[in-house]
This record gives C-alpha cells, structure tokens and sequence, in this order.
C-alpha cells in the first residue's frame, strides 16, 4: 500500500509526556514515546509476548517501554531488553514489537509505517522568519482524509458555508485560474475569492489572492494575501498547512500549522479564527456520500470552478493511493 510508505501526522510534539501516548494510523494501532534521550519512537500497540496493549504499560527511568501485562521491556528498536519472570534471560533478536520510523517537525509527531523515500510534506513558510508559526487542532472528522483536502482545495463553497466570513452569497463567481500538476500532487494560482473577512485582522471586505498547493497525498497548503488597506496589520500575509492523519478510510485527525505575520496577539485568538472557518466545514465534510473520494470522474458532477480537485483526484489515482478513496 502506497500510505504506508508515507509521513503521516498523528500526534501534537507537545503532547508527548513521560507517558505512553496510544495513536491509530491506517488502520493500525501505534504507541508512542520518548526513549531516555527525549527521541519520539513508535511501535506496534500489541506485545509480541501475549499481545497486550503496550499503550496501557509505563515508560521506565530508562527510557523503555514496559508491557502492563508481564513487565516485558523494549527499547526504541523494538528489542525486548528484559522480561522480569527471568532475570538471567537474554531476549534474542526473534524477541521483539514491530518498530515504525518516528519524527518530530512543524510542531507535530510523524510517522512511517513502512520503509519509504517519501519526504515530509513541504511547509514553505516554516523557515520564514518573519512569519510567526502555531498549530491549531485536532479535530476528529468523520470523513476521508481525501475528501478533507478536498474541501480545502475549494473555493466555491465560501458564499454558502463560510457566509461572512470568507464569502457572501451575493458574490460566489469563480474567476479563472491555473491548475499544474506538481511532483507531490498539484499547484494552483491566481485563485480569486471576495472576502467580508479574510483574516483576524479584517478591516473591510477584500479581495483576497489565494495560491493552492498539494504536498502530499493527505497534505496541503494554502497562502492568501488580501488587498492592500483592509487589515489592520500592514503588510498581512498568512500561509496555513492542512495536515490529515487517516485513521481509518472514513475517519480521520486534522491539524493546521499557521504561519502568519502577527507576533502580538495571543495564539488562543489566532487558534479561533481557524477554529471557527473549520468548524463551519465539519459538518458538511461529515455529510458527504459516500464518506470516501470518489476517484472515478464520472461518479459525481463536476464544472471548470472545480479544476482543482478533479485535479487532486487524477493524482491520486496515479499515484496508487487507495485508502480514504472509492
């Protein structure tokens, strides 16, 4: 399966205690911890001794990860280290909990289910100095992951789902704009879209620039910039990352990674902005039938304002993915 070759996001870095931290990704459980050097390691969320759930044990002074049924210990490779019923013991290498890659960037865990030469999703603004970054989420959806980007990659819903705030319904025309197939799923530029209010900062309703670009197969980013004169931050800009962990093929976690060009106000105000605009979208993405993507261009209708998710769905045809997707 072509997922599980791929970075995934499944748990905030900050979240990450002296503690277990149970996650499910594509189907499968995972545990997480940090070894006794802080590095996030992932295993499989089942003891290969009797198949407890490793999630439920404890991690030690040492950094390992103890078992809550027989006090099995493993390490971050997956090598059991001890098993306390006989001390003498020396666990072979046959003894051993399936071991998956485990990382830390853009605030949050990533992991790999399988080996892979897939890189993380490309956040741009990330090393941008003068863009200020904070995460916003979870948010459990009952939806593919797919249908998520989807929804991002969107523009003609803003009139109707987001009426006052990102659009109105007496301005929902879609101009043109250029769709190109990228390496790692697509490009969108010159998108258009008139906005009662774009931003935190939102003086006066604006024509607002949007520039679209899939990173991933469940990874996308978006960057705005609204006309000159209708924040009340000069110079705003914003650039946010949609990352989406698919759980399951119908359920999915949701995280935004903001970048945006305010150093003042509080991250929990920022935090609401973005709350509020996905808020507003969970409902309709959890009404969708099916909940999967379809990838088969006949199976729903579509018209030129939608050019840029038919172009997601080509690509991820291509590209073999098939979880989240019908």
């Amino acid at each position: 399966m072509v997922e599980s070759t791929l970075w995934h996001p499944v748990a905030l870095a900050g979240d990450m205690t002296n503690a277990p931290l149970a996650v499910q990704l594509l189907d499968q459980p995972l545990v997480l911890w940090r070894d006794g050097l802080g590095v996030v390691q992932a295993l499989a969320d089942r003891c290969p001794h009797r198949g407890a759930r490793l999630s439920l044990g404890r991690v030690t002074a040492q950094g390992q990860l103890e078992c809550p049924y027989h006090g099995w210990q493993f390490e971050g490779s997956g090598q059991c280290t001890h098993v306390p019923a006989l001390p003498a013991f020396v666990p072979p290498a046959t003894h051993c909990a399936r071991r998956h890659e485990a990382c830390e960037a853009q605030g949050l865990v990533w992991v790999r289910i399988a080996p892979g030469s897939a890189a993380l999703p490309l956040f741009a603004a990330e090393d941008d100095a003068r863009l200020r970054k904070l995460n916003c989420g979870p948010y459990d959806v009952a939806a593919s992951a797919p249908r998520i980007i989807e929804n991002f990659l969107d523009m003609s819903h803003f009139g109707f789902v987001h009426e006052g705030w990102l659009g109105s319904r007496d301005a929902t025309a879609i101009d043109d704009y250029r769709v190109e197939p990228t390496p790692t799923g697509l490009l969108a530029t010159g998108c258009k879209a008139w906005q009662p209010q774009s931003n935190l900062h939102s003086t006066a309703a604006a024509q607002v620039e949007y520039t679209y670009e899939v990173t991933a197969p469940y990874a996308a980013v978006l960057t705005k910039v609204p006309e000159a004169g209708s924040t009340a931050v000069d110079g705003w800009r914003e650039s946010i990352a949609l990352f989406v962990c698919p759980i399951t093929p119908v359920r999915s976690r949701v995280w935004f990674r903001l970048a945006v060009a305010d150093f003042d106000s509080p991250d929990e105000k920022l935090q609401a902005f973005q709350h509020t605009i996905f808020t507003q979208d969970q409902p309709v993405l959890e009404s969708q039938m099916p909940p999967c993507l379809p990838l088969d261009l006949r199976a729903e209708l579509h018209t030129a304002a939608d050019k840029a998710s038919s172009a997601y769905r080509r690509f991820l045809r291509q590209s073999g993915i098939t979880f989240g997707v019908c």
